[in-house]
């Protein structure tokens, strides 16, 4: 099986924090691993196909309204029509919340620092799969 990657960067703005503080919840990136999954199965079988869902989920770390997110997957196992996909979002640019500086400055982290993994499954309908 030939490796195949995708990865999407993001911004999480004012409307993404859901929770006290600027936290942004963790559906949040669950949305951006659904958008990395379709890019996957666009390049897998020509299809964005269905998520099916996932069998585990873990939050790592908290994620504030500032912070950029690189959500990456890969396909790790294939069926006759389901895709597992392996999942993880780091934190590359964190938004200071230091009471001396303004809410804009930010720091690029020294090394990603992983914030949520996981592990799903999707699925292309055999009859819409265009790619062997």
């Amino acid at each position: 099986m030939k490796e195949i990657t995708a990865q999407i960067r993001v911004r999480m703005g004012e409307p993404a924090a859901h929770y006290a503080g600027g936290l942004v919840a963790g559906a949040k990136l669950l949305e951006l691993f659904g958008d990395v999954a379709t890019e996957l199965l666009i390049r897998r079988d020509g299809d964005e196909g269905l998520f099916a869902g996932y069998s585990e989920v873990k939050f790592l770390a908290p994620v504030h309204a500032g912070d950029y997110i690189e959500a990456t997957g890969r396909i790790v196992k294939e069926g006759n029509t389901s895709r597992t996909m392996e999942f993880v979002a780091y934190k590359v640019i964190s938004l200071k919340h230091d009471p001396q500086l303004a809410d804009s400055a930010a720091e690029v982290l020294p090394e990603p620092l992983p914030v949520c993994r996981a592990l799903g499954t999707c699925v292309t309908l055999k009859e819409r799969q265009r790619y062997g």
